[in-house]
């Protein structure tokens, strides 16, 4: 008899989600964490969109370590010097039912990881899995670690280990390594008082503030964001793996260079740096996602490469729930059936093909090489800041020149083409619309 009837490896988002689905369906099933408490490998700060786990933990709103609920979403495109800034703000984000909201991710885990055990998973912390157990046929039957005697059997291992999942690496889902297809990010907690956030910010009591931001990160293809918590504010960068490699600028320059910018430079004036942290976030979206399941395994999470990185949107804790609660379904429903192979975990793509989860990758997926895109990154801002500038700057005596005007001087300064421009703006048309 196995020890467990399913393992899940690493208690984030998607691996907690898992265990809940399972141990609530009666199953015996173990989450296994690498640190020494589930979040405490997590970054601080970020945003999360909870939407998933209203049918998982119904009003979790009540429960759930939020820091702030976004009501305020704005999206910054700079130049070195200028700054154009789309505002959207709603008080209806700031009551149930919650759009998004920033949270620590370390507090949030534990949260959600309490959640599992409160169901019946069996949680196993400081302890790394170190490989797969394999059966006569070839089958996934369980894992090593470790711990002296680390080894657990089960009929199902769901593999939520996170990005450059070795796991799945160890199992062939993954296909070769393509450095293209991930991005760095960079990012520092920054501490400053809940009044001083308020102020700045423009927000009062809970309500929190999402700014992403194109253009920020010089010769570097990439982004940056800037989240409120209560009393700190997480900023950051995200930087495209091959370019950065490929110059000489270390990401903790560029992100100072960010600091240092006038738009930005007031917002944090004064702050002290709380945490600096780093991790790989892949971000070539549909593209890069492995097999999902084989023989026993199923992968979930950044550990499957659900992560959308699509301009407007940057998404990943979301598909992680989903992902595990998913994988969680079907492995209950694989255990019933008594068919734990490939076949009998089928269900599981088919669930994320009918969700949001693979459908929104789907239709977004040639958006993340197009924000990404040397055009969008290095072209876009400096002609749409400069269009922005001559709209509002008074040139009395001169008379006013019309849009078309200077749209056509601007589009020729930044050395773009048009075919270029409508090629991009139909991508952008057909993935949006």
């Amino acid at each position: 008899m196995s020890d467990f009837d399913a393992i899940v490896v690493g208690a984030g988002p998607a691996g907690s989600c898992a265990a809940i689905v399972l141990a609530r369906a009666g199953k015996r099933v173990a989450l296994i964490e690498r640190g020494p408490f589930p979040g405490s490998k997590n970054m601080y700060g970020g945003v999360i969109y909870p939407r998933i786990l209203d049918e998982l933990i119904p009003e979790w709103w009540l429960h759930a370590p939020i820091q702030r609920w976004i009501t305020r979403r704005s999206t910054m495109i700079m130049t070195e010097t200028q700054a154009l800034n789309v505002d959207f703000r709603t008080q209806a984000w700031g009551q149930p039912p919650y759009n998004g909201a920033t949270a620590y991710r370390p507090d949030f885990d534990h949260w959600l990881a309490d959640v599992a055990v409160g169901a019946g998973t069996t949680l196993i912390c400081s302890t790394t899995v170190t490989g797969l157990l394999h059966d006569a046929n070839g089958h996934v039957s369980g894992v090593t670690s470790d711990r002296p005697d680390g080894d657990l059997t089960a009929p199902i291992v769901i593999a939520c280990d996170g990005v450059n999942s070795f796991l799945a690496k160890q199992e062939g889902l993954y296909g070769a390594v393509d450095a293209d297809n991930y991005t760095l990010g960079v990012k520092e907690t920054l501490s400053l008082p809940k009044h001083v956030i308020d102020e700045r910010f423009g927000v009062r009591g809970n309500e929190g503030v999402d700014i992403e931001i194109v253009g920020c990160t010089g010769s570097v293809n990439g982004g940056g964001f800037i989240y409120t918590n209560l009393d700190t504010i997480a900023m950051g960068l995200v930087l495209k793996l091959s370019k950065l490699t490929a110059q000489q600028q270390r990401p903790e320059e560029i992100l100072a260079t960010l600091k240092l910018h006038p738009a930005v430079a007031p917002l944090i004036e004064g702050a002290e740096i709380k945490e600096y942290s780093a991790h790989l976030i892949p971000k070539a979206g549909l593209s890069m996602i492995p097999s999902l399941a084989g023989n026993g395994i199923m992968v979930a999470g950044d550990a499957a490469a659900l992560c959308l990185a699509a301009g407007i949107w940057l998404e990943g804790v979301n598909f992680a729930f989903a992902s595990g609660m998913y994988a969680g379904e079907t492995a209950v429903e694989a255990l019933n059936a008594g068919d734990t192979s490939a076949g009998g975990l089928r269900g599981y793509k088919r669930r994320l093909e009918q969700t949001f989860v693979l459908k929104d990758h789907k239709k977004l997926r040639k958006v993340p090489a197009l924000v990404l895109s040397d055009r969008v990154q290095h072209s876009y801002p400096g002609m749409v800041t400069a269009i922005a500038e001559r709209m509002f700057r008074v040139d009395n005596p001169d008379p006013k020149p019309g849009l078309g005007h200077i749209v056509k001087q601007e589009r020729k300064s930044a050395g773009l083409k048009w075919m270029h421009m409508v090629r991009d703006a139909w991508i952008g048309f057909r993935s949006f619309w």
